[in-house]
């Protein structure tokens, strides 16, 4: 079963230096869905260490939750995010919401 939208979850405005988490989940895709987070239609790695451009970012990114944390938000943090549902019938991806830091 192809996922649905997923539900996103993302903060409006972070203080600098604070944790910030985004959420994502669907439950009528079967088999169970994997998540990935994009920035400004950038993919984020799952794997901080990587990817060069995340290197900065402290983050955690677990693709079987859909949960992306911040440990410790900077500027470089803000941006238009947004979460893609995924299993073997397909995929389905959430509106783009903004984070402010």
């Amino acid at each position: 079963v192809k996922p649905m939208t997923p539900r996103c979850t993302v903060p409006k405005a972070v203080p600098v230096g604070k944790t910030a988490s985004l959420h994502c989940h669907e439950n009528e895709g079967y088999p169970k869905s994997t998540y990935s987070w994009y920035r400004n239609s950038e993919p984020l790695s799952p794997d901080t260490k990587s990817n060069a451009k995340s290197q900065n970012s402290s983050y955690t990114l677990n693709p079987t939750t859909g949960t992306l944390v911040f440990h410790a938000v900077h500027k470089g943090d803000t941006g238009r995010y947004s979460c893609i549902a995924t299993n073997d019938a397909g995929f389905a991806k959430c509106e783009e919401q903004e984070m402010e830091i």
